[in-house]
């Protein structure tokens, strides 16, 4: 099913095949429209390697017990060509200017973390290594 113009549920599903519950999918598809300002903002393509993660998924690859993926409002994200760090700050700076919705958003050494949880949540989970190159 189409979500956005570049965005469909599939590439938010649960990697366990779990069906999503109607919340669920209320909050993907809003997540789904802020990423599509995102990718209209870079003019790249938006790889999403994390979506909605059932409870037992979330338990199985160490994701935190009250994670935002459980909710549907959680993404990991990857964009061919760009750095982490250069789409965390295209997302700072586009929830700064109203653009798109507050929320978490964490810098990884492979993928950026965003979330629309509603108030501000900042880290930074690169190794000693890229925070240097940063």
């Amino acid at each position: 099913m189409i979500l956005t113009p570049h965005f469909n549920k599939k590439e938010f599903a649960s990697r366990d095949g779990a069906g999503m519950p109607e919340t669920v999918w209320q909050n993907i598809r809003i997540l789904a429209s802020q990423l599509e300002v995102l990718r209209s903002h870079l003019g790249k393509p938006i790889n999403v390697t994390s979506g909605f993660r059932s409870e037992a998924h979330n338990y199985r690859i160490g994701g935190k017990k009250n994670s935002q993926h459980t909710l549907g409002k959680a993404s990991d994200l990857q964009v061919k060509g760009l750095k982490p760090k250069t789409v965390y700050k295209a997302i700072e700076k586009l929830i700064e200017e109203g653009e798109m919705l507050q929320g978490g958003l964490g810098l990884y050494d492979t993928f950026v973390h965003y979330d629309i949880r509603g108030t501000e949540a900042r880290w930074d989970n690169t190794s000693k290594d890229e925070q240097k190159a940063v």
